[in-house]
């Protein structure tokens, strides 16, 4: 699908980015005229993907993320978070609420919280080679004020 705007970012698996992230995200998402709940939304789901990142797929050390967003056709805002991480052996238990290996104070939402908020949620992963989440949402079309 032809993107009509996109940015791409790569920054290091510091926390302190995770933040940076999520407004960046937010900021580029603003050109759809998106309502605060829906910036929210987006927001919380890419916190949760670059959180993941930090905790899961570089334990012990700083590693690269990538954040893609593009604007596709009909309002469309997709969002994709990859790390070349330590990766996840086993994506489908990996996505069921309450699974973590992050720990007693992990919660193990993080997968279904991105896909509550979202409209689609696609995770490829590969063992030693990292993770990659593809977050769709469709935002609202709202009428123009004249």
């Amino acid at each position: 699908m032809n993107a009509q705007n996109y940015i791409k970012l790569d920054f290091p698996s510091q926390s302190c980015n995770e933040a940076f992230a999520r407004t960046a995200a937010a900021a580029f998402a603003a050109q759809l005229d998106p309502t605060l709940e829906e910036i929210g939304d987006i927001k919380t789901a890419v916190s949760e993907a670059v959180t993941n990142c930090i905790v899961h797929a570089y334990p012990k050390e700083i590693g690269r993320i990538s954040m893609r967003l593009r604007i596709l056709p009909d309002g469309q805002l997709e969002i994709s978070v990859r790390d070349w991480g330590c990766g996840i052996e086993n994506v489908e238990q990996a996505m069921k609420p309450l699974f973590t290996t992050g720990g007693e104070e992990r919660g193990g939402m993080g997968f279904t919280i991105m896909d509550s908020f979202m409209d689609r949620l696609r995770v490829r992963s590969a063992p030693g080679k990292g993770t990659t989440v593809v977050m769709v949402r469709a935002l609202r079309q709202r009428r123009k004020r004249i």
